[in-house]
């Protein structure tokens, strides 16, 4: 047997016998993290601890701190939740991973009636399989056998979804005598997952929660936020109705060349969801005259701020758009991160004095010059821009820190709608595979920013810790201040994205950090059956990431 090395940072691991598991390696460099080894990258690809040194390569590790890492540990955990209920009440009780809330994972348990004490024996069934220390084996099956085997235990869900893959071999995992498939790999075993809680809900549902990356060392208390819980329950409801309620429902109706009605579908879900909202807000028109919008990058809050301001035009109300950035400081006075670079993100990036006087006079119903802010400059300008709000006149403010109230203290809370944005889909893959809202917004993003701004997909996913930071920090801990939520998914975007971001996400270099992440996301996508883009209403919010826009300056 021959001997083997792997780069490791700025150094070689050498004399590593042919055959050795990545898992011995990473017990060379622990003293290296904090936190426990859960993945690791081994040349181009992310792999799991159980994969065999074969050759000299390049390896680097990931623990709890790294988002990589991260999801490592919450795939790993959903396979053992599922593990763990079908031990204890038989192979026809089965678990739905539907989606991400707060710090943990939304799940249904189909197949059995539940109730708290349920949950509570799930819990500790999970805890003894931790204590176990079961290996989570990984083996490359024919593609036709693993349909048999799903075939024969009843999950067609995987059936239907091995249906449209062109592999000859597909990746299965197990663990104590059953079989799974997932998108990505997974920790080595058990004796990793110490860190986790379930938490009964109703309706059969619980969620599981977990470490994240910035609290790696505990489970942060878990926080219901009821109004983005009951978006997504109403949609993926929805999706149930229509009968398209994972990919491969999806990829039926196109194969049957139905996707132009089915497109129809979720265009108007998203339609209905603006009419109510101008509905809601001419109710309280008396009082109401400041419409505060916001949400993650990649939300769509550009089309959405529009196309409110036409659902209330038809109901009498002139609706003014406004521009949060225009109240930028000027540079030198904006704030700046920890690592000295200027900080756009913070709410002290805002003249908030200036944008509540402005507020307040326009309530009042004089007119205001309005600043606009020069990027080349730094500065604010004041040219012939003016408002003055007559009677049946609205404000929209759209940015990202609107849902706070540290923005517009100076203005009484009853002259304020506050609406939370987010692309909140529904389809999973398969029971046990969701899609993130986070890879929608990501792959959004993708494209428009090399279609509007020029800049490759590498350089938009290097960004996207940033992205995802402000997202965290300035948005999300304020979203149960909204009065509604729009969920901007459209279930078939995905289908059309594909066609856009596949090639951006090729152009990335093997020896680029973002690679793994780029074949994560091409392997995503491959789920999908492409969809052209001809038949996306120009008037759609898809279109705001893809071009062609009536909305489009």
């Amino acid at each position: 047997m021959r001997n083997l090395k792997l780069k490791y940072k700025n150094t070689y691991l050498e004399e590593i016998p042919e055959d050795t598991t990545l898992y011995e390696v990473s017990k060379k460099v622990k003293n290296d993290f904090k936190y426990p080894i859960v993945g690791a990258r081994l040349g181009a690809f992310l792999v799991g601890l159980n994969t065999k040194i074969k050759n000299n390569d390049k390896v680097e590790f990931f623990d709890l701190t790294n988002p990589v890492g991260n999801r490592i540990y919450a795939r790993s955990l959903e396979f053992l939740v599922t593990v763990a209920t079908k031990k204890l009440f038989g192979d026809e009780t089965d678990i739905l991973i539907n989606y991400s809330l707060e710090n943990g994972i939304y799940c249904e348990i189909i197949g059995k009636k539940i109730t708290k004490i349920t949950v509570e024996n799930i819990e500790k069934q999970m805890r003894k399989m931790v204590d176990q220390k079961f290996t989570f084996k990984e083996m490359i099956v024919d593609r036709f056998d693993a349909i048999n085997y799903f075939k024969k235990h009843n999950q067609i869900d995987k059936v239907n979804s091995f249906r449209y893959m062109t592999n000859r071999t597909v990746t299965l995992y197990s663990l104590d005598g059953i079989y799974d498939y997932f998108y990505g790999p997974l920790v080595y075993n058990t004796g990793l997952l110490t860190k986790f809680n379930l938490i009964y809900l109703k309706d059969n549902s619980f969620i599981l929660t977990y470490p994240s990356v910035v609290t790696p060392d505990k489970v942060d208390k878990y926080v219901h936020h009821k109004l983005t819980f009951d978006t997504y329950k109403e949609f993926q409801s929805w999706g149930r109705t229509i009968g398209i309620s994972t990919a491969s429902d999806l990829n039926a109706i196109c194969t049957e060349g139905k996707y132009v009605d089915m497109l129809r579908l979720f265009e108007t879900h998203y339609e209905d969801q603006l009419s109510l909202l101008a509905e809601n807000i001419y109710k309280k028109k008396d009082k109401v005259k400041i419409i505060l919008l916001a949400g993650p990058s990649s939300s769509g809050k550009t089309t959405t701020a529009k196309k409110l301001s036409l659902y209330l035009k038809v109901k009498g109300l002139t609706a003014h758009i406004v521009s949060l950035d225009d109240y930028f400081v000027d540079r030198k006075d904006a704030p700046r991160d920890e690592h000295g670079k200027l900080d756009f993100s913070s709410i002290e990036s805002i003249d908030i004095p200036l944008f509540n006087s402005h507020l307040t006079k326009l309530l009042k119903g004089q007119k205001v010059q309005m600043p606009t802010f020069d990027f080349i400059t730094g500065k604010k300008v004041f040219e012939d821009k003016y408002l003055k709000l007559e009677e049946n006149d609205i404000i929209i403010i759209e940015g990202i820190h609107t849902l706070n109230e540290e923005l517009t203290k100076n203005i009484k809370r009853e002259n304020k709608f506050k609406i939370f944005i987010s692309p909140l889909i529904q389809l999973k893959l398969d029971n046990h595979n969701r899609v993130h809202t986070t890879d929608v917004r990501k792959i959004r993003r993708i494209v428009r920013d090399n279609l509007f701004r020029g800049t490759n997909a590498e350089t938009t996913l290097n960004m996207w810790p940033n992205v995802d930071k402000e997202a965290r920090l300035s948005i999300y801990p304020y979203q149960d201040d909204a009065d509604a939520m729009v969920n901007s998914s459209l279930g078939y975007e995905l289908s059309v994205l594909r066609i856009y971001a596949e090639p951006l996400l090729y152009g990335i270099e093997v020896t680029s950090k973002e690679y793994p992440e780029a074949m994560r996301l091409i392997n995503l996508l491959r789920n999908f059956l492409p969809i052209t883009s001809e038949v996306v209403p120009k008037d759609s919010i898809l279109r705001e990431f893809i071009g062609g826009s009536i909305f489009e300056e």
